[in-house]
């Protein structure tokens, strides 16, 4: 509770600060920003790595690895559904009309003319490893996981000889080195904190995350706070755990994710608070968050959904069928998205391009993206969150 309050604070001083548009101070709280950012990131990586293959080595000695798994896959599955689900009853609800095309012509400005060639294909493709440096130095969190399960795997079913014992031995040093690492950097997490409130606030004021396209934006954000506050605890209550109780041990990660609009580089807050603040334990926090972290994307689903239909009406009214396709495809798109910057953004694109659909609209989404990225990614957190906290209450207690 005590780093509860001190990182409240710290939001609140930093947005003080920001808000005084004193220009030497945003230099620097932008500098901390990515200080921040990249530490996290550099660290996120690996935790992916290390722990889905320390978790996945001790297969054949722990049974309920495999329904651990299982569960994940079908929380992670309801939650996501549900979210596109809430999506698209607020789509048919509020009804965004179709905008004008000179301001869709407007917006082709914002459109990088090589991102329109991109296929969903490509995303496939790249998330395939073709060796196993590249996706470590571009943080390509799903093809890590690929690499990290394989490995696992192997680990599991290799004949138990003393080399194998070595390398598992060796992993799981490298684990507790690297889990040293991140209790330092949620120690001086409060600075970052500063720094990035500061950073918002500063953007805020000087009109860079500003404008809306109106009813469109009330479906996106109206969804995720719906899927926030009422679907996700509904969850947790049907499962016998108290919100507010997982919430507020799990607040900081959720916190982070707001500010670096990034699961993956959250993830080791997510951790830590997961096991020391919830007590959930290590053997389900270390499997489950690394692989809800790269599937479990509630919000980007829910923005694939919202974001497709309303580009598509522009081209011919839609269908209840066609909507019920659409959220099929905007499910298996966020699970299979590849992890990168922008990764919902870049996955509409595509899918908007092979639609034939006006480009146009995207342009004019992107300048909005930030702050609809921000509330999306503190939606993941806090859904892998409660993914995390339902599957340790269903696993028996030793």
């Amino acid at each position: 509770m005590k780093n509860v309050i001190v990182w409240v604070l710290a939001l609140v001083v930093g947005a003080v600060l920001g808000c005084l548009e004193i220009e030497w101070l945003n230099g620097l709280f932008n500098f901390i920003a990515a200080v921040y950012t990249r530490l996290f990131q550099f660290v996120a990586v690996p935790t992916i790595a290390l722990a889905v293959i320390t978790t996945l080595a001790m297969l054949a000695k722990n049974n309920d690895t495999g329904k651990i798994f299982l569960r994940t896959i079908s929380y992670t599955m309801l939650t996501t559904v549900a979210a596109a689900a809430v999506g698209l009853l607020l789509f048919i609800l509020v009804a965004p009309e179709t905008l004008p095309q000179e301001v869709v012509n407007m917006g082709n400005a914002n459109v990088d003319q090589n991102l329109e060639q991109l296929s969903y294909y490509d995303h496939i493709l790249g998330v395939i490893p073709n060796n196993i440096i590249v996706p470590f130095t571009t943080g390509n969190v799903l093809s890590v996981l690929i690499i990290s399960a394989a490995v696992g795997l192997a680990l599991a079913f290799m004949p138990a000889t003393e080399n194998r014992d070595i390398v598992i031995k060796f992993i799981k040093g490298l684990q507790e080195l690297l889990y040293t690492l991140i209790r330092a950097l949620i120690w001086a997490l409060p600075v970052g904190i500063v720094a990035f409130a500061a950073q918002l606030a500063a953007q805020v004021t000087a009109g860079v995350i500003v404008g809306s396209l109106g009813k469109y934006v009330a479906v996106i954000l109206g969804g995720n706070l719906i899927q926030f506050f009422v679907v996700l605890p509904l969850f947790l209550v049907a499962r016998g755990l108290n919100p507010l109780k997982v919430f507020r041990a799990m607040s900081p990660a959720v916190l982070m994710a707001l500010f670096t609009k990034s699961s993956a580089a959250t993830l080791p807050v997510t951790m830590s608070s997961a096991e020391n603040n919830l007590k959930v334990r290590p053997a389900v926090s270390r499997f489950v968050l690394p692989i809800c972290t790269t599937i479990n994307m509630n919000g980007c689903a829910a923005f694939i959904l919202v974001t497709s239909l309303f580009v598509m009406q522009h081209i011919a009214p839609i269908t209840v069928p066609e909507m019920i396709l659409w959220l099929v495809i905007a499910v298996i798109s966020a699970i299979g998205n590849a992890g990168v910057p922008m990764g919902c953004y870049f996955l509409t694109l595509s899918l908007m391009t092979g639609q034939g659909a006006p480009m146009g609209i995207m342009g004019i989404i992107l300048p909005i993206f930030t702050i609809i990225d921000m509330i999306e990614t503190a939606e993941n957190v806090w859904s892998d969150s409660c993914v995390c906290a339902m599957i340790d209450n269903d696993m028996p207690k030793n």
